[in-house]
Parts: C-alpha cells; sequence; structure tokens
C-alpha cells in the first residue's frame, strides 16, 4: 500500500476510506488496510464504539471525495463493504448492484486479513460473512444531493464517539 500511495494510484480521503486513482470515469472505494485498523481503532473501545469510528471515517472520507469531485457529478463511485449495510448504503445516496466474479474472488483470496480487520473491529474473533457483503455505486450528483445528510450523521457519530471516550 504504502508505494500504491505514493506513486498516486491510492488516495487516503480519512484513515479509513481509501481509494483509487479515477480510471474511466470510476473511482473504486475500499475501506482502511489491514494496518490502517490496528493504528486507528482504540483498543479500549467496545465493538459497537469501533464500528461507529469505522462508519464515521468512511463517511468523513466520503465528505472530502465529494468536495474535490463536486464539478464532476458524472463520476461514478463504487464500493464493496462487509461494515456497511444496505439500508445505511442507501440512505447516503448509494444504490446495491450485483457483486462481480472478481471481486468475490479478492475477497475470498483476501479473506484472512479481512477476518482480522472484522475482528479489530467488533472487538472479538468474527468471521465475516462474505455472502453478506454488499457491493454499491452511485455518481457523486447522487452524493451531493445526500450531502447535509452525510454530513448531519458524520456529526453525530463524532458527537457519540466523543461521548464514549
Amino acid at each position: 500500500m504504502p508505494s500504491l500511495k505514493k506513486n498516486g494510484r491510492m488516495l487516503y480521503y480519512s484513515p479509513l476510506f481509501i481509494t483509487e486513482k479515477p480510471k474511466n470515469g470510476l473511482i473504486k472505494i475500499h475501506g482502511g488496510t489491514l494496518f490502517d485498523y490496528y493504528f486507528v481503532i482504540d483498543k479500549k473501545m467496545n465493538g459497537k464504539q469501533r464500528t461507529n469510528v469505522i462508519i464515521q471515517q468512511y463517511l468523513d472520507g466520503l465528505l472530502k471525495l465529494i468536495e474535490q469531485h463536486e464539478n464532476n457529478k458524472e463520476m461514478k463511485i463504487r464500493g464493496t463493504s462487509y461494515i456497511i449495510n444496505k439500508r445505511t448504503a442507501e440512505k447516503i445516496g448509494f444504490k446495491i448492484v450485483e457483486t462481480d466474479i472478481l471481486q468475490k474472488i479478492i475477497l475470498i483470496y483476501n479473506y484472512f486479513n479481512i477476518l482480522i480487520s472484522n475482528s479489530i473491529a467488533k472487538n472479538k474473533l468474527s468471521f465475516p460473512k462474505l455472502n453478506k457483503t454488499i457491493t454499491f455505486d452511485t455518481d457523486v450528483s447522487q452524493l451531493l444531493e445526500r450531502k447535509n445528510y452525510i454530513k448531519k450523521l458524520n456529526k453525530s457519530l463524532k458527537s457519540t464517539i466523543a461521548k464514549n471516550v
């Protein structure tokens, strides 16, 4: 990851929200790496608090992504997650799409890293259910329409996290 970041192929918008460099009008978004999870998430937090931090970091990164690309409303954005559920994804402006076979293979190949990241997120050994993984996409115009909601949700999560620290 460090070399991909250094050469500009991967961009961090927040400590747990990474994107690939735009290609053919599409930005692929990713959660943080195993090392990001390990070093960013407070070890004293319980599973719910950790999940709140992860989602808050996703929202924070998403807001920065929106701001950077707000003049390119047609830019497509796609991601796959086992952390964000369908309801949350739809509320912030994404629609659920079929996870392609290549993405499923990548998830299986990276299962051990996902297992460790998921266990860090839940603060216990937690086997991710890859069949519950969702792929979602949108474009910048849809996110701009939901920007105020995303900001409000991000602020609410930040407040919740601050109360629990």
